[in-house]
């Protein structure tokens, strides 16, 4: 099962094998670096198996003196030292993946409920050490005579140490396996035990738990590619849901929204000083989407340096300076420093290479029966403090809502059937910007789900979403009404029902002109689904959508004129649609368009708009196309270089093209008479 954050099993402890001609002194520096890093992680807290982890670093740190020692008085090392040297470096490469699954961020009831495991692999790293010890030569080793001692003290306090489960992690696990229990029965856990849990695992804020929701997500979702861990996704959807759980009722307010700002800035001003080369990775020269560290300092994409490694090539690309080990660290400095620049600057972030979307299909259901028991509870709770609730206990709500509906599928079917929708929608008219920003994009979430969409409509929710669009507080909340509508096109009748509202499709027009990039995306998609619907297309048109469109063709973003192109096409199939486009400028832009665009399915939908206004529009439009020299060899490329949809298309248009000329001559000729 993948860690989030690196190629290593959470849990699994790989270790690198020194080879059998690496020096003695090689291994005792290797050695030295490696303890000092297991020395750094003695800050952490430790909430979990803090004994073992304690005395495991306490020995590290003893090891550690004897070998600075011995380094430092430079005297030769007998070769035999490399036995014990080697075994020690495995053992201390295991220990420090243990210690770093056990401080890390967000793993705090994964390794509580699976303190058997981790027990025994402290008991186990325990002994390799004292073997190891046991395996040096110290009476050959140069050192302070009261070191030798202390590396034998712990040889044999490491050989005769019984490491098993704390008594309190012991209670903290009895503790969750009883809740869970409760939730599989439709029982609401007591307060007091929650937070006893809670406590023990040090998370004490709405944003700790939120930490442990998304690394056991991620665990969650990983565990689903593999059949055999079917019993272990189970218990993981069970410990998501306790954490939601307790992230919702226990905590009053989200500790994470009035530093948001603060932080945006500052990300802001940060970003105004990037140089961009410094976000490329130095072997493929592209923006890094998943930048990892080596051994040497230097970062690379994830898949550019793990290319570089598998073909044999331990060196780093940079440097060129031989790597003491194969770890790579994800650099989430560099990552959020990218990300931040992609939204300053516009631009689409990457996806990283070979990183699979994640498929919301497999979070329909709940793999246990605590999962979706708790899941219901929480639903509950929510829709309850939209209704009854403080403004900031509303605030929260639907905040919860929002997070919770994003991408879970089981997660929206419970939170409709429990009566959100219509709280959500009476929230749309608040006067806090808060509340209806959060309700809005918690509405847009439920509405990808049909039962959503259905609420939504029989709860007349559809002309509080035109209100929002049109007097938002906020442009967010304005842009994702406009989502919500997109969503709701995809139905015939929900399409029809939008179209009949007076205010829609002009609101929608007017936001297409005026919006922001991100609104004029949604209300361009929205406006494409509505297409479909006859009467729509006559409002469409009627608001002044062609001008609008035709605007966006000279815009700057590729992605909003390929959605307009594909409009246009869409508008042009019909009469209506074609003599309106032909009052526009529209077509020069779109032969413009057809020559420049790099985009297969724009280039597509552009050549589709201009043969549906041949076909509509008869011999004065192909005439109007012939007198745009350009045009002609760019349908000659489509041709020979596009889909085979879009070649025969093209090769359509030509012939339209070709047969006016052919009737030109004839007239010239005088063997046919002008029409």
């Amino acid at each position: 099962m993948p860690h989030p954050s690196d190629s290593r099993k959470f849990l699994t402890l790989p270790a690198v094998q020194p080879g059998g001609d690496v020096s003695p002194a090689a291994l005792l520096c290797a050695l030295v670096a490696l303890a000092d890093e297991i020395l750094a992680l003695r800050s952490n807290p430790f909430p979990i198996h803090r004994r073992s982890a304690r005395e495991a670093i306490r020995q590290v740190g003893a090891i550690l003196e004897f070998l600075a020692d011995v380094r430092g008085r430079g005297s030769a090392l007998p070769a035999s030292a490399a036995v014990g040297f080697s075994e020690l470096h495995v053992a201390l490469q295991k220990l420090r993946h243990l210690l770093q699954d056990c401080a890390r961020p967000g793993a705090r009831l994964w390794v509580l409920m699976r303190s058997e495991l981790v027990s025994n692999e402290f008991q186990m790293l325990v002994r390799s050490i004292s073997t190891a010890l046991d395996v040096l030569p110290l009476a050959s080793i140069d050192a302070a005579p009261e070191l030798k001692e202390l590396v034998r003290l712990v040889r044999e306090q490491a050989w005769r140490a019984t490491v098993g489960t704390e008594p309190a992690d012991a209670m903290a696990m009895r503790s969750m396996w009883s809740i869970l229990g409760q939730f599989k029965n439709g029982i609401a856990p007591n307060r007091i035990d929650l937070r006893w849990i809670l406590d023990h695992l040090r998370i004490r804020s709405w944003n700790y738990c939120s930490e442990e929701i998304a690394f056991l997500e991620e665990l969650f979702l990983a565990s689903l590619d593999d059949d055999d861990d079917k019993e272990e996704a189970a218990l993981l959807g069970s410990l998501m849901a306790f954490m939601v759980y307790c992230r919702v009722v226990l905590f009053d307010a989200v500790d994470d929204e009035k530093s948001s700002e603060k932080q945006s800035k500052a990300r802001a001003k940060a970003v105004s000083h990037v140089n961009l080369d410094h976000l490329r990775c130095p072997i493929s020269l592209e923006l890094m989407t998943d930048p990892v560290t080596i051994a040497t300092g230097q970062t690379y994409d994830r898949a550019s340096i793990s290319k570089w490694l598998k073909s044999g090539c331990l060196t780093c690309p940079v440097t060129g300076e031989k790597l003491a080990n194969n770890s790579l660290v994800p650099n989430s400095a560099i990552r959020n420093l990218m990300e931040q620049f992609c939204h300053e600057t516009k631009v689409p972030i990457p996806e990283p290479n070979g990183k699979p979307k994640r498929d919301l299909t497999r979070t329909a259901t709940p793999l246990s029966a605590a999962a979706a028991g708790a899941t219901r509870m929480v639903a509950a709770f929510l829709v309850h403090k939209l209704a009854v609730g403080t403004n900031q206990e509303k605030n929260k709500a639907a905040h919860e809502i929002r997070k919770l509906s994003k991408s879970n599928i089981f997660n929206r079917a419970c939170l409709v059937e429990a009566g959100s929708v219509p709280w959500l929608l009476y929230h749309f008219s608040s006067s806090d910007p808060s509340i209806q920003d959060n309700a809005v994009a918690a509405l847009m979430s439920l509405s990808k789900h049909p039962s959503g969409g259905k609420a939504i409509v029989e709860a007349g929710g559809l002309g509080l979403i035109v209100d929002v669009i049109r007097v938002a507080l906020r442009v967010e909340a304005q842009q994702n009404a406009a989502a919500i509508l997109f969503y709701l096109s995809s139905d015939e009748v929900y399409r029809t029902e939008i179209g009949r509202m007076a205010e829609a499709i002009p609101t929608l027009v007017e936001l297409l002109r005026e919006g922001t990039y991100r609104g004029r995306k949604n209300a361009i998609v929205t406006l494409y689904g509505l297409l479909p619907c006859p009467d729509n297309l006559r409002k469409i048109l009627a608001a002044g959508a062609i001008p609008a469109l035709t605007s966006i063709l000279s815009s700057d973003r590729a992605d909003l004129v390929n959605d307009a192109v594909a409009v246009l096409a869409k508008i042009a199939e019909g009469h209506d649609g074609t003599t309106a486009i032909l009052k526009s400028s529209a077509v020069p832009h779109l032969v413009a368009f057809l020559r420049s665009s790099t985009s297969r399915s724009g280039r597509e939908n552009c050549v589709s708009a201009l043969l549906s206004l041949c076909n509509n529009g008869g011999a004065k439009v192909v005439s109007l196309l012939e007198q745009i020299p350009v045009l002609m060899p760019s349908l000659y490329t489509l041709v020979t270089e596009g889909s085979p949809q879009a070649g025969k298309k093209a090769r359509s248009l030509l012939n339209h093209i070709h047969h006016l000329h052919d009737q030109e001559d004839l007239i010239m000729m005088g063997i046919i008479d002008p029409q």
